[in-house]
């Protein structure tokens, strides 16, 4: 395979061993077939040590920002905090609680393969770790963390990626994006904070670059649940249209 390209404000960027180690992980990924043995990473110390700095960090940033049924899954889950873990076990385990698989990749995949790969109940997952110089920030999902398709992605973004809701009067937060985010953890109470609309959401831009400073809550985790099972099994190459016919009707 072709070797990973890195934009030039990456931390690895300039380390010739850490692109080589990208170039190894990827490699061992590029040719998984869903089903099939996922191949084993035999991670170093650095990495490892990487992971248990994230871990330490996040962990009461959790505790103080992460809804409650995301740190009731995250305790189920029970990944290991001192090591990073295999990516075979993390989906035996994310089987017996969700029926949910993760396949790996060797990095970012086209939009339509990731949301495609999902309504087939599997996340595609990157193996590799973060560079050591700045274990709290990446600009690429990392294993520790992808028109009418445009729409969609905006919802996702807006809610599995940086999702947020009102839990006992307070704000707090499911969305991935924000939970892997050491910098979005503190700052992302401090964004503008919206109420719940897929067409806004659907045609909000954002940039990946700076911390979020328009979010939409949900009155509550199952007013997220019920809303998004309604949007995403309802949604086909037509709906982008529909909802904004909806929105003029209304």
């Amino acid at each position: 395979m072709e070797a990973v390209v890195l934009d030039r404000d990456h931390p690895g960027v300039a380390d010739p061993a850490y692109r080589a180690r990208r170039n190894a992980i990827a490699a061992a990924s590029a040719d998984h077939v869903p089903g099939a043995r996922i191949p084993t990473v035999t991670y170093t110390d650095v990495e490892h040590g990487v992971w248990r700095t994230v871990s330490h960090e996040l962990a009461p940033k959790h505790d103080a920002y992460a809804c409650r049924e995301y740190r009731e899954a995250e305790a189920r889950l029970a990944l290991p905090t001192d090591r990073v873990p295999q990516l075979s076990e993390v989906t035996a385990r994310l089987e017996r609680l969700t029926s949910f698989s993760v396949s790996p990749v060797p990095g970012l995949v086209p939009t339509r393969t990731f949301y495609g790969s999902l309504a087939d109940r599997r996340f595609l997952s990157t193996q590799y770790v973060r560079h050591p110089s700045v274990p709290l920030y990446t600009p690429e999902p990392d294993i520790i963390h992808d028109a009418a398709l445009d729409f969609f992605s905006r919802v996702f973004w807006f809610t599995i990626e940086f999702g947020v809701l009102w839990e006992d009067g307070e704000l707090r937060t499911y969305g991935s994006g924000i939970l892997s985010s050491f910098g979005e953890l503190e700052h992302f109470r401090r964004a503008e904070i919206r109420e719940w609309d897929i067409v806004a959401m659907g045609t909000q831009s954002y940039d990946i670059t700076v911390y979020q400073p328009v979010l939409f809550a949900a009155r509550s985790f199952d007013h997220a649940v019920e809303a998004l099972h309604e949007f995403f099994s309802s949604y086909d190459d037509d709906a982008h249209d529909r909802w904004l016919r909806q929105r003029h009707a209304a």
